[in-house]
């Protein structure tokens, strides 16, 4: 019976899957169908390539920076490890997200925590902890750079996380999966709540908010009062990317949320330029990152055994 159920589970979240991708095709297809002349509108050659650099190394620091935000996370589970080495974990894995499954970029930063001589139940908290914090982070950035578009979903949906962030909330978590493993190796308790690790989540989104803004800077110049309000759009579109289950990477649901958003702003044709040429620019600096980051641990590793 429980084979049954949950045989019944995965073949639901395959249907949830693909219902969600072509739902996501199907609005990007009707968007680019019905906008395709504005965007071809647009003079390529008038690309501003400094801006395009600028908001290509803010996104490629906002990536090592939440990996740095990573280590508060584990030290606040009392298992401290060096700042250099969750940024390096962090880049390295990242790009695994965009694989089918969208879950191998948590399971390796949990493979690596346990090399570092964290538990399981820690390793695994620590990446549920970082995802409840930007979660909690790009509700926050676009409540507070958004307020028209706020409600009371969006507010109900902030307390919880920040609720569920609370010592009183994660302890007994950890003592149910020290229980469960049969160990002692989980039984750390969470002595404060993660107040550092959520200013450091809220501070990567606004640096890849940054990003987002200088790429669109590139195409078209922007008020200061344009700032907050794209802001805020980026904010929810890339939390909707995140948390909408299907789409590897957020790849599509950011793009439909943002141009949603973003549409009334901004020409509709400098909004779908905008945003393919930021999805590319991330893409580039994941990848970027990754390698980097591969280049200097092989270095260390080199260096290590020639002493």
């Amino acid at each position: 019976m429980r084979e049954l159920q949950l045989l019944n589970a995965k073949r639901l979240k395959l249907w949830l899957r693909w219902l969600v991708l072509a739902a996501v095709a199907f609005f990007l297809v009707q968007t680019l169908r019905s906008h395709w002349q504005a965007v071809l509108a647009l003079d390529l050659r008038q690309i501003r390539g400094s801006w395009l650099l600028l908001g290509w190394t803010l996104t490629l620091l906002a990536h090592g920076w939440t990996g740095w935000v990573w280590a508060w996370i584990l030290a606040a589970l009392a298992q401290p490890v060096p700042g250099w080495w969750s940024v390096g974990v962090y880049l390295r894995t990242n790009v695994a997200k965009y694989l089918p499954g969208n879950v191998w970029h948590l399971y390796g930063r949990v493979r690596a925590a346990q090399t570092q001589g964290a538990s399981l139940a820690i390793a695994s908290l620590s990446v549920l902890i970082e995802a409840l914090l930007l979660v909690a982070a790009g509700l926050i950035v676009a409540l507070i750079t958004a307020p028209q578009a706020s409600g009371w979903p969006q507010w109900l949906g902030l307390v919880l996380v920040l609720a569920s962030l609370h010592p009183l909330a994660l302890n007994p978590l950890l003592g149910w999966a020290g229980r469960l493993k049969g160990t002692l190796a989980a039984a750390s308790r969470v002595s404060g709540y993660p107040l550092q690790p959520l200013l450091g989540e809220i501070g990567f989104l606004l640096w890849r908010s940054a990003g987002f803004l200088a790429t669109v800077m590139a195409l078209t110049p922007l008020a200061p009062a344009q700032w907050l309000p794209l802001t805020g759009a980026y904010s929810f579109a890339w939390l909707l990317g995140m948390v909408i289950p299907g789409a590897p990477g957020g790849i599509g649901v950011f793009e439909v949320v943002a141009i949603r958003l973003l549409d009334g702003s901004l020409e509709i044709g400098i909004v779908i330029t905008a945003i393919a040429i930021y999805r590319l620019s991330n893409t580039l600096a994941e990848v970027a990152g990754a390698g980097l980051a591969w280049n200097v641990s092989r270095w260390a590793d080199r260096r290590a055994r020639s002493r």
